[in-house]
């Protein structure tokens, strides 16, 4: 497989991370748990087999199971193989659950290195903002992790663009690790305009134009999750006649009470119709043209997180390495939200 220079970093990354959030994920409405041990492993096992070496957790997945899972499979490699990234925000060690203090930051990344048996985070980010705690406190307790060599890079998830910009002008002015790597949620359908009947939360309804206007300008990274739109973007889900989604047995919308709500407006089925037509022209699957529109684009570096639950769905999400869109099949499906 051929890597990519994930952005100013100089990390060498497969083209796609394989994200970890469905490790010891347990539903509340309905009791399942997506991943357990063993399928974690044997999933881990497929993504090494395919030259994959970009594993995305949180100390939060799985109440911390996903961090403990990845450690146990790591312990029989060479830790050097491999791209680690984690987050910090909500704590599985530290009674202050929601913050990023200096305390809670220096105490989760401390917790996230011991259930992963490393000494190093390739990569660690906030996962959400705190407005109690000003930001440089939070860059000057990153900064400490990078001098001690527990933190390589640093990286931000789901913010807004101003917040980005705070960030890396505080880094800048008070000579901090700067962020380097963003995590926002984004794909064929979850971009500029976004669909405003979704119920998402505020930070979840910011127009993503701008964002990617600072990662492209600050040569940041761009590792989208939920590249797929939670699966829709995988063509298994058709419109019934009442205008609801319908799914097969065990999908999201089958297990998941909120998918519906959350993830599918009038928007995403004419991006869906795009994405299954240039499909049929590439011999590719719905998923694999997805995830290639997302890596081919030229502002920026942009390596989309993964979260197969089966070792065939991994299998086809890697074979979208392999898929080569035109230009002009792309801009149809950039084009296609607008329709």
């Amino acid at each position: 497989m051929e890597y990519v220079r994930l952005g100013s970093t100089g990390l060498e990354v497969s083209p796609i991370c394989f994200g970890t959030w469905r490790f010891g994920l347990e539903h509340e409405d309905s009791g399942v748990v997506e991943t357990g041990r063993e399928d974690a492993h044997e999933l881990l096992d497929a993504l090494e087999e395919r030259g994959g070496n970009f594993i995305d957790t949180a100390n939060s997945y799985g109440g911390g199971d996903s961090e403990r899972w990845i450690g146990e499979w790591l312990e029989e490699r060479d830790r050097e193989d491999y791209v680690i990234a984690s987050k910090c925000f909500w704590s599985t060690v530290s009674r202050f659950q929601e913050n990023l203090s200096k305390k809670n930051v220096k105490a989760e990344v401390e917790g996230s290195l011991d259930r992963l048996g490393t000494d190093y985070l390739d990569i660690l980010y906030l996962h959400r903002s705190d407005d109690d705690t000003p930001i440089e406190h939070t860059l000057r307790a990153v900064d400490d992790l990078v001098s001690e060599g527990k933190v390589h890079y640093v990286g931000v998830s789901t913010c807004d663009a101003w917040r980005l910009v705070k960030g890396l002008w505080k880094a800048d002015v008070n000579n901090y690790e700067a962020f380097t790597v963003t995590q926002p949620e984004y794909s064929a359908v979850y971009r500029d305009p976004i669909v405003d009947d979704l119920d998402q939360p505020p930070e979840h309804k910011e127009p993503i134009t701008e964002y990617l206007d600072v990662c492209e300008d600050q040569d940041l990274a761009v590792c989208p999750y939920s590249p797929l739109h939670g699966g829709f973007l995988t063509g298994k889900y058709e419109r019934a006649d009442d205008g609801s989604v319908r799914g097969p047995d065990g999908s999201r919308a089958d297990i998941d009470d909120q998918f519906e709500s959350d993830y599918v407006a009038e928007a995403a089925w004419s991006v869906l119709d795009e994405v299954r037509s240039v499909a049929e022209e590439v011999d590719a699957t719905p998923a694999q043209v997805s995830l290639r529109w997302l890596m081919d684009h030229e502002r920026f570096t942009c390596v989309p997180i993964v979260g197969a639950r089966t070792v065939d769905q991994l299998d086809e999400n890697f074979g979208a390495v392999e898929v080569e869109l035109s230009d002009d099949q792309w801009e149809r499906i950039d084009a296609a939200i607008d329709a």
